[in-house]
């Protein structure tokens, strides 16, 4: 859509909660869990852990904080 347009900020926030899950699918991987593993650690069930990497669940502040500190992860917050 033309820039400003709802389809065009829905088109962007669609593909930052792409690139997000991509990100914390990736962090799992590399930490060597299962979303069996990474789900068990932070008191969830596996097909939340697939909903989140997929893009289909967006975690709370509070989860994606839980989900960094069990793959031996910190959130930072910086300026862009």
């Amino acid at each position: 859509g033309a820039k400003g347009t709802p389809q065009r900020e829905a088109a962007i926030n669609h593909a930052w909660e792409e690139y997000n899950a991509q990100i914390l699918l990736d962090a799992r991987k590399n930490a060597g869990l299962t979303q069996a593993e990474l789900a068990e650690r932070i008191g969830a069930d596996k097909g939340y852990i697939s909903r989140v990497e997929r893009g289909l669940t967006i975690p709370t502040v509070a989860t994606l904080y839980k989900i960094a500190a069990a793959m031996g992860m910190t959130v930072e917050l910086r300026p862009l």
